[in-house]
């Protein structure tokens, strides 16, 4: 050290810095590094969803300057698409990207970590997560399963779905075979409905073939991409099943806590970067794909609101089934008597501000 003192000395800048690169190149160079896996539940043809794991992939590998890269899968490639779960539960993979309403046969409370029918819209569910103890909560319920959840995307306020034939009443969902996941699914059981949950990717083979009279998806944008649009005529909205839908970014617990701490805020914050990014994606995408409904496909295709005594009907059956299954399991009461004491603190100010301001602009 101190000949190298004597050199900066004698030498001037650049030999002062060439030394002190040289005192602070081995402790860059021991830096460890890790290659991890990440399979999701999204075909590549939701450029969206699939875009979104790839992007967050991206964003890791540059701000940890390559000491994190994460490989991404798409559904199928590595494991099934409602195989990512077990997956990183037990190890195989080091992460996921999913829903978790998916795994609600696992744990009844991992469904309001999605969305809840009826329920907050994005900006609530988001307020949840970081200030109201839901993401907590989250965490409380992947703990069992070796699994450390962060919200991922957020869709925006969904669509109804795609439907064979028209919704006029409640009656009208007996006997109707329907893809709709998480509590939004139970709610059209209880109505009198068939649930099935197929995978995005299986959708428009399954409506096509009359597997299932009708499905939900996302929104205008994805379900063009999957060609739904092709498979039945009409496009209701809104989506009272999914008003602030969210998906997850989820890291295996051992390779989680493996990671130094910068690594690791490295993964939550651009998990939450993730999560706005694809919500304003999602709505600049859906303003053009919606317009394409209207315009090119006015003839095949009709957008239609739910009948108001349809609303009605659903809601009464959402708030008992959210009841029923909050009582599936300790945690799922917890995350139940949360979610609803923040809505309903929230509700007074979404009242008065985003209500209000969108009825003005609307003219109502």
């Amino acid at each position: 050290m101190e000949r190298r003192r004597f050199l900066v000395k004698a030498g001037g800048v650049l030999v002062a810095a060439g030394a002190t690169a040289a005192i602070d190149a081995p402790n860059v160079i021991a830096q460890p590094k890790f290659q991890w896996r990440m399979a999701t539940s999204w075909p590549p043809a939701l450029d969206v969803l699939d875009g979104n794991a790839r992007r967050y992939a991206k964003m890791v590998d540059e701000m940890s300057g390559g000491r994190l890269k994460i490989q991404v899968f798409a559904a199928g490639e590595l494991v099934p698409a409602f195989g990512v779960f077990d997956a990183a539960s037990q190890g195989t993979l080091e992460m996921y990207n999913s829903a978790s309403y998916y795994w609600a046969g696992k744990e009844a409370a991992t469904q309001w970590f999605t969305t809840v029918p009826f329920g907050m819209n994005p900006k609530g569910q988001y307020v949840w997560y970081y200030y109201g103890g839901g993401l907590a909560l989250w965490e409380e319920a992947y703990k069992p399963f070796n699994l450390v959840p962060r919200p991922s995307a957020s869709t925006g306020v969904q669509m109804g779905g795609w439907f064979r034939r028209k919704i006029n009443t409640l009656a009208d969902y007996k006997g109707l075979k329907m893809r709709i996941p998480g509590l939004g699914g139970k709610v059209v059981a209880a109505a009198g409905g068939t649930v099935v949950l197929t995978p995005g990717g299986e959708i428009y083979t399954a409506l096509e073939r009359g597997v299932i009279d009708a499905s939900e998806w996302v929104g205008p944008h994805d379900d063009m991409k999957l060609g739904l649009h092709q498979t039945a005529k009409y496009y209701y909205f809104p989506g009272w099943h999914e008003p602030g839908t969210t998906g997850e970014f989820t890291f295996n617990k051992k390779a989680y806590d493996a990671l130094p701490v910068d690594l690791r805020r490295i993964l939550d914050y651009t998990a939450t970067a993730m999560h706005t990014l694809e919500f304003g994606e999602y709505d600049a995408k859906n303003i053009v794909a919606l317009a394409k409904l209207r315009g090119e496909f006015k003839s095949k295709v009709e957008i239609v609101g739910f009948p108001k005594d349809v609303m009605t009907g659903l809601k009464k059956l959402a708030e008992q089934v959210n009841k029923e299954e909050a009582g599936k399991s300790p945690i799922a009461r917890k995350t139940y008597e949360s979610y609803n004491k923040f809505a309903a603190g929230l509700q007074p100010w979404d009242v008065m501000s985003e209500a209000a301001y969108q009825n003005l602009i609307a003219g109502a």
